[in-house]
Formats: C-alpha cells, sequence, structure tokens
C-alpha cells in the first residue's frame, strides 16, 4: 500500500464529469452519439453562429435531479445557467453555459468503505454545464485540427468535499459514484470514450494543521488506475518540494501515465476570474415539487439497498452481496439468472464469481458482453440442481457455451454428459474400487475418514465424471462399514 510521512496529511477533492444519457445534447438538438466523423454532429448552435439561441434540453435536468435524489442532496428549486468566460480553440462560443452561484444540485453526500470502516464523503454540489470540442493534434503536423462533435454535450459535474484523505480512498469514491450513476441509468460511465472523467485536487499539510494547503488539480484522468497513480506521484511530488523548503505552484497538471508523473499544463492563480454572469439567454430554470416527486418515484433499487436485501433475503455473505451488486449489469445478471433458475442462491452465485468472472477477465470482456446469457446460464445450473449433470461436467457444458456450441441441453446429449444416478450401474463401479483398492479400504475401516475423497475420485474416474458423487460416497461408506 501506498504511504508517506506521518508528518504529512493528504487533502483530496475530486470533481467529476458525468456525461448524462441524453439523446440529443444540453442546447440543441444534435446527436451524442460516439464515434462520428468530425463536425457531422455540431448544429448552428454548437457552432456559435450569430443569432442562434440555446434552447434547454428538459431530459438533462431529470437526469440532475434523479443523481441528487439518490445521494439525498438539496435539490434547488431554482437554478441558474451562467457563462464561464475563457478561451481555447474548442470553445466556439467563448465562454461555457455552466451554473456557478445557483447549481441544480445542492449538498449531499456519499458513504465509502475504508480500512477504518464507513466514511461518508460529501458532494459540495452536481451542477448542469456543456462540453467543449476536442483539440486534435496527431494528423496534424505542425497545426491543430478541432472537432466540435462533443461541443454542447450535457455534463453534470459532481464536486466533492475536499474529505479524502488518501489516494484509496478517492478511488474508493470514485468506484461508488461510477457504480451509481450507472446503477440509476444517468450515464454510461464509459472511461474510454470520455463519458466518466475526473480532475482531482491535492493538496498537503502538516498533520493537525487545519488550513489547508495549496493545491494543484490534475485534468481528465480517465482510468481508476491511472487517478490513484496520478495522486501517489504528486503526493510525493509535494511533499518532496516542501521538505527541501520551497513552495507549491497552485496549478493545473496533466498526468503522463508512460512516464509516470505529472507536468504542470497552466498556472490557476486564486485570482483567476472567469467573469461568470447569468446567461442573458437562458431565464432560471424553476422545478415543481410535482416534476420533483416524478422523479424520485421512478428511481431504482439503489446500489446500497440491494446489497442488504440480498444478505437478508437472499442469505448471501457480505463479501459476495459486494460483488454482485458491484454495477448494475452485474446485478441484473445475478437477478435474472435466479428468476429463471430453481438452483440455490449460494450456487448461483458461487458459479458467477467463480466460473462466469474468470472466463470473462480471462476474455476481458463486461458482463454485458457475455458469450453465456441469463437464461443458457439458468438453464445449466438447473441440470446441475437436478443432478443431470456433475461439478465436473458442468464446467463443461459451461465451457461448450462460451464457445458457442449450442443450447445446454443439446450439449449434454451430443457429449454424453448426462450424470448416473442409476444405482445398480454406481454400485458396480463401487464394488470395482473397494476391490482394487484394498489398502485404502483398511485404512477408512482404521478411522482414516480422509481416505473416502481418494475412493470417491477412483469412482468419478472410473464412470468418466458422470457418476454422482453424492450417491458414491454415501455408498462407499455403507459398503465399507
Amino acid at each position: 500500500m501506498f504511504t508517506w510521512d506521518e508528518e504529512w496529511e493528504v487533502v483530496i477533492g475530486l470533481e467529476v464529469h458525468t456525461q448524462l444519457q441524453t439523446k440529443s445534447k444540453i442546447f440543441s438538438g444534435s446527436s451524442i452519439e460516439y464515434g462520428a466523423e468530425p463536425n457531422t454532429q455540431a448544429s448552428t448552435v454548437d457552432l456559435a453562429l450569430p443569432g442562434v439561441l440555446p434552447v434547454m434540453n428538459l431530459e438533462a435536468a431529470r437526469l440532475a435531479v434523479r443523481f441528487g435524489l439518490a445521494i439525498d442532496a438539496h435539490i434547488n428549486k431554482t437554478n441558474v445557467f451562467a457563462r464561464k468566460n475563457y478561451f481555447y480553440p474548442d470553445l466556439p462560443k467563448g465562454y461555457q453555459i455552466s451554473q456557478m452561484e445557483l447549481p441544480i444540485v445542492g449538498a449531499g453526500a456519499i458513504e465509502i468503505e475504508t480500512e477504518s470502516g464507513i466514511k461518508s464523503i460529501g458532494v459540495t454540489r452536481a451542477h448542469l454545464e456543456e462540453d467543449a470540442g476536442k483539440s486534435l493534434h496527431e494528423d496534424y503536423q505542425g497545426k491543430t485540427g478541432v472537432d466540435l462533435n462533443r461541443a454542447g454535450t450535457p455534463l453534470l459535474e459532481i464536486v466533492s468535499d475536499p474529505d479524502m484523505r488518501s489516494p484509496a480512498e478517492a478511488v474508493a469514491y470514485l468506484r461508488k459514484l461510477h457504480n451509481l450513476v450507472q446503477y440509476i441509468e444517468i450515464c454510461d460511465g464509459n472511461m474510454q470514450e470520455g463519458s466518466f472523467r475526473c480532475d482531482a485536487n491535492v493538496s498537503i499539510r502538516p498533520k493537525g494543521q487545519e488550513e489547508l494547503g495549496t493545491r494543484t488539480e490534475i485534468k481528465n484522468i480517465n482510468s481508476f488506475k491511472f487517478v490513484e497513480r496520478a495522486m501517489e506521484y504528486e503526493i510525493e511530488r509535494q511533499i518532496d518540494i516542501l521538505e527541501d523548503g520551497g513552495k507549491i505552484a497552485q496549478e493545473t497538471r496533466l498526468y503522463d501515465s508512460d512516464k509516470h508523473e505529472t507536468r504542470s499544463m497552466r498556472s490557476k492563480e486564486e485570482a483567476h476570474d472567469y467573469r461568470y454572469f447569468p446567461d442573458p439567454d437562458l431565464p432560471p430554470m424553476v422545478l415543481s415539487d410535482d416534476f420533483i416527486e416524478e422523479i424520485r418515484a421512478t428511481l431504482p433499487e439503489l446500489p446500497e439497498a440491494k446489497k442488504s436485501r440480498f444478505e437478508t433475503n437472499l442469505g448471501l455473505s457480505s463479501e459476495d452481496a459486494s460483488i454482485l451488486t458491484s454495477n448494475r449489469a452485474t446485478a441484473d445478471y445475478f437477478e435474472l439468472t435466479k428468476s429463471l433458475c430453481s438452483a440455490d442462491t449460494k450456487i448461483i452465485a458461487n458459479w458467477m464469481i467463480g466460473e462466469l468472472f474468470a472466463n470473462l477477465n480471462k476474455s476481458e470482456l463486461e458482463i454485458s458482453s457475455s458469450p453465456i446469457t441469463p437464461a443458457q446460464f439458468a438453464k445449466l445450473l438447473d441440470r446441475l440442481h437436478d443432478n443431470t449433470l456433475s461439478g465436473k461436467t458442468a464446467k463443461q457444458v459451461f465451457a461448450a457455451l462460451w464457445e458457442n456450441v449450442g443450447e445446454v441441453d443439446d450439449i449434454i446429449e451430443q457429449k454424453g454428459l448426462k450424470q448416473i444416478t442409476d444405482t445398480g450401474a454406481i454400485e458396480a463401479i463401487v464394488d470395482e474400487v473397494i476391490t482394487d483398492n484394498p489398502d485404502q479400504v483398511e485404512q477408512f475401516k482404521g478411522g482414516n475418514d480422509k481416505v473416502i475423497g481418494f475412493l470417491v475420485g477412483q469412482v468419478m474416474q472410473r464412470s468418466k465424471g458422470k457418476a454422482n458423487p453424492q450417491m458414491a460416497n454415501q455408498m462407499l461408506k455403507e459398503k465399507m462399514s
């Protein structure tokens, strides 16, 4: 685990840009579909041509309120859009429409699990804003291209309090937030496509000091691993500067994952003024109580409630319940399998966490892209439950399903994998094993119960894995007693 000198305390706050799952942009009807050819999804509004006016996308407000309710935050019924003035080549208007003094979501909190127990991380605010475009450097020697497809994409910027005291806590918060926005279906959480990206504010202060140290901001980190590594590097860098008698410059830095270092991007003085003022083209947005309560009524079961239900109602361990509710897709796969399956809940959990997850990890697939559907998975576990398959042959069927060979019953038939449950057939094999292994039989009769595992293994080997192991175990014990 990453550690630092006990004389210093780390203070971390995160700003997370969450792309909202609307069909169109926040102030225009342009599509936000990912991967289109550059500048094919930029309307006259997105290009900021003279005379055009923004029109608020109500669905973006609905999704923002959904998030606020999910974290039990204050919802500002009257919220105002402001112009944040700065110049970038990929910002067509020369300002960004955002929210400043009256954001749509006020103070709330998110709980995380730490080594010391549950910790509440404050959420300062969450405000709506439009995304900028994208500058392209790779394909233009000595020049910069500009793609305005992203300009106007609706974002919810979620700003935490500076409550985190280690990179591990920051990543735990970020994962919890990533899970939540997918659960409540406001964001797809795709970090590679930029749907969920993080700016980290990091500062250091002497242990016991109340006043915050000078912070640096690390921009646009798009993976959990890089967020943690960037903060670890920045903490070490700041401690080294302070211990050498230097001062931390307040600035924006970029993280280079190849060199594992942060580099200065631009200074960010306290006095930097974006000259916020209310956008004259957008009147204050007023939300009614009915609008808010209508959204509250559509909230799905939240991750913590689902985890608690899995433990209390389904009898799963806290660890298994945490894994199976770690994201919405995994929880949905488990619950759909359970609804279609007569096998014990614990067996479903064990096979998901074991065989299914192992194959998904090996193939670098998300559960939503699993070659085995919940219906197929349920059928496989049903055949294990009704003793058509043994644990060994069930794994063979799983492997065939993974390769899309066919359906469960067809695979069992084609490969001759049906488990032997006929008492006479198993008894004949048991008799052979007892006759051929007199030393082990004597050991069992002498009180060595562990040898039964070897003898059952012999039965399974001679039956090519088809004998019911429970029946074989019982029959061996009866015959040797």
